[in-house]
């Protein structure tokens, strides 16, 4: 069975919701079976990674960068994975209350690094969640659950 590894910090209700409609989306039931699971970036190791077959990036933007608690998650794993991570497929969301940007560059210059394959396209959700970006987060989830599953 296919492992699809998601790694988040999600300290505010928004960023939890969309951690939500991510999970949902990676455990839709049109998808073959995927096992999901969910690691708080501050307790997910490097064993969790070099174990999934695909991961799903969450993260608040904070002044500018991603969040402080998945740098660190990459900083720890960064060294121990990069040579066998090569082409992992991996999405992102971010969720920001006036500015993504910063979040999203900063992860992919870091997913780039390792070689890892972007297989969604990110979602970047400014100001409150609304229907929408739960649905495109939804989505998200499903899509690189799917693509692990083959």
């Amino acid at each position: 069975m296919a492992r699809l590894l998601i790694v988040h910090h999600t300290p505010s209700p928004a960023t939890a919701d969309l951690l939500d409609a991510v999970v949902r989306g990676a455990s839709d039931p049109d998808i073959p079976a995927v096992e999901i699971v969910r690691r708080a970036a501050l307790v997910s190791t490097a064993a969790d990674l070099l174990a999934a077959d695909g991961v799903v990036l969450g993260t608040p933007a904070n002044i500018g960068y991603m969040s402080g608690a998945l740098k660190h998650w990459f900083d720890t794993v960064f060294y121990v994975v990069a040579d066998d991570t090569r082409g992992l497929p991996f999405g992102l969301w971010v969720h920001g209350n006036l500015d993504v940007r910063g979040a999203v560059d900063s992860v992919g210059t870091i997913t780039a690094a390792l070689g890892w394959n972007q297989v969604a396209a990110t979602v970047e959700v400014v100001g409150e969640p609304d229907r929408e970006a739960r649905e495109r987060c939804y989505e998200l989830g499903a899509t690189v659950a799917a693509t692990v599953a083959g």
